[in-house]
C-alpha cells in the first residue's frame, strides 16, 4: 500500500474515533460531519491507490464513489447520498437550533453505524491490505 494511501485511511480512522467521541458527549451535529469526513477520507485513499495520484478536491462523496472502482450495494449509495447532504447543512447552517433539533442521538448514532459499514466495506478491498 502506498504511504500517501495509509496516510488517508489514518485520518479516516481518527475521524470516525471523533465521530464516536462526539456521540458520546452529545455532539450530535458533529458526529455527522465526522462520519462524512471518514468517508470521504477512505474514498480518497482508495482512489490514491487505485490512480496513484492526489485525490479530487472536493468533499462530494457522490463524486468519488462514481471515481472508484468498488461496487456499492444500493443501500450503502442511498446512505452516502444522505450523508452527502446532510454535511452541507452541518457546514453551513441556516439555522443552527433546528440543525441540531434534526440530529438527535438516535440519528447521530444510525449515521454512525452505516459510515462504518461503508468504511468496513472500502477497506475489504484487497488493494488496502497492508503488506
Amino acid at each position: 500500500m502506498r504511504k500517501d494511501t495509509k496516510n488517508w485511511l489514518e485520518m479516516a480512522e481518527y475521524d470516525l474515533q471523533t465521530a464516536e467521541h462526539m456521540l458520546q458527549s452529545g455532539r450530535y451535529v458533529y458526529v455527522i460531519f465526522m462520519c462524512h469526513l471518514s468517508i470521504e477520507k477512505t474514498l480518497k485513499g482508495i482512489l490514491t491507490e487505485e490512480t496513484s495520484t492526489i485525490p479530487p478536491k472536493t468533499h462530494d462523496l457522490l463524486y468519488l464513489t462514481q471515481k472508484t472502482v468498488i461496487r456499492f450495494t444500493p443501500e450503502m449509495l442511498d446512505f452516502v447520498g444522505m450523508i452527502n447532504n446532510a454535511s452541507i447543512a452541518t457546514r453551513y447552517p441556516r439555522d443552527f437550533s433546528r440543525l441540531v433539533s434534526s440530529y438527535p442521538r438516535e440519528v447521530a448514532n444510525d449515521y454512525l453505524e452505516r459510515t462504518k459499514g461503508v468504511v468496513r466495506w472500502v477497506r475489504q478491498d484487497f488493494r488496502l491490505r497492508e503488506s
